[in-house]
């Protein structure tokens, strides 16, 4: 099947390949963090975003959730939870600086005493920073927020230990992680056999993908690419994790056997999976044998969970990418967010 890269009107493709080159700039941008005032005290932290913004604080959380000392939750929604007090840090993280739910949250992490520090590129949130003095991590602007993940993750971790609550292990290896994704960008970019993101998305893009990962590793990186397939390849997808999904979701897969068949199941694993959850992986695979259309388990090489985890972000990224291309559908338009937002803001 002959690729028409010219569908791609905005250029998706560099927005994709230029990413070891974003996540460069993201680390001097964290390197270059210098808070004004002071963070004692606190016990709690609140990463408010959505969309792009919001999956950043999705990584990150990932990424420390063997080292950090502290509660961190992502919250996606117009309210902070009614715990959020003096010793919570909020970090409010918006893009464009003018998403509805960051800002309301913002207003409400004042109401509740929280103290605030910003990752944005401007808009509304920045304005507001400056104005009531607060901290903020200003960003590039230019992209579109899911293809400005690296900016939304990766500034975070450094400011999070700024704030002395992760150690510099985390940061070490997010760099030895860019050289990994610069010597397979050439690899997935191109359109021919050897490239696997293009292989897969051969086999799913005329399917229902369904991605499964592990609870609080690389569930996080399944519910990024069910976010890319939906925005980059227009396709609807759907996300769940192990062990959750033994539990409830697997007895599913039973009846409508004709839509069965039209749904792929990607298995998005890590070495360093739970024993037993890796156990779980291999037997519900096992169990659903040849109900759907197709099983694939990916499972990507790396010198560490980090560096293995930011390759399937990669990894997956380029896979919506190629889905979008076979659909001969542009992956940067988002029209329907756009007519949705535009109803809000009419009725605002």
């Amino acid at each position: 099947m002959k690729i028409d890269k010219s569908i791609d009107t905005s250029n998706m493709f560099q927005s994709i390949y230029d990413f070891p080159d974003q996540m460069t700039e993201a680390k001097s941008i964290g390197e270059n963090i210098e808070l004004k005032k002071t963070y004692d005290g606190i016990q709690n932290i609140i990463v408010c975003g959505m969309g792009g913004s919001a999956i950043g604080g999705d990584l990150a959380k990932a990424l420390v959730s063997n080292s950090i000392k502290l509660p961190l939750i992502v919250n996606r929604n117009y309210q902070l939870p009614n715990w959020v007090n003096s010793n919570s840090i909020v970090i409010c993280s918006s893009y464009s600086g003018n998403t509805e739910e960051s800002l309301a949250a913002y207003d409400d992490a004042i109401t509740k005493g929280a103290k605030i520090i910003g990752i944005t590129t401007g808009g509304k949130l920045g304005s507001l920073l400056d104005r009531n003095t607060n901290d903020k991590v200003v960003i590039p602007s230019g992209l579109q927020p899911r293809a400005a993940v690296a900016y939304s993750f990766i500034p975070l971790l450094y400011l999070l230990n700024e704030l002395n609550l992760i150690n510099n292990d985390i940061l070490n290896e997010v760099e030895l992680a860019i050289g990994k994704i610069q010597s397979t960008r050439d690899i997935y970019s191109e359109d021919n056999n050897e490239n696997s993101t293009l292989n897969l998305a051969k086999e799913i893009y005329n399917t229902l993908p369904i991605i499964y990962g592990e609870n609080e590793s690389t569930s996080t990186i399944a519910l990024r690419w069910k976010g890319q397939f939906c925005e980059n390849a227009k396709m609807l997808a759907y996300h769940n994790d192990i062990p959750e999904m033994n539990h409830n979701e697997i007895v599913g897969w039973q009846e409508n056997p004709e839509l069965l068949k039209k749904i792929s199941i990607l298995w998005i694993s890590d070495k360093s999976v739970n024993a037993r959850n890796a156990l779980r992986f291999n037997a519900s695979s096992d169990i659903l044998n040849d109900i759907p259309y197709i099983q694939k388990k990916i499972q990507l090489d790396g010198s560490s969970f980090t560096e293995r985890f930011i390759h399937l972000l990669h990894f997956g990224d380029w896979i919506s990418y190629w889905c979008a291309l076979l659909h001969k559908t542009d992956p940067s338009p988002v029209n329907k967010i756009d007519k949705l937002k535009k109803t809000l803001f009419e009725k605002s």
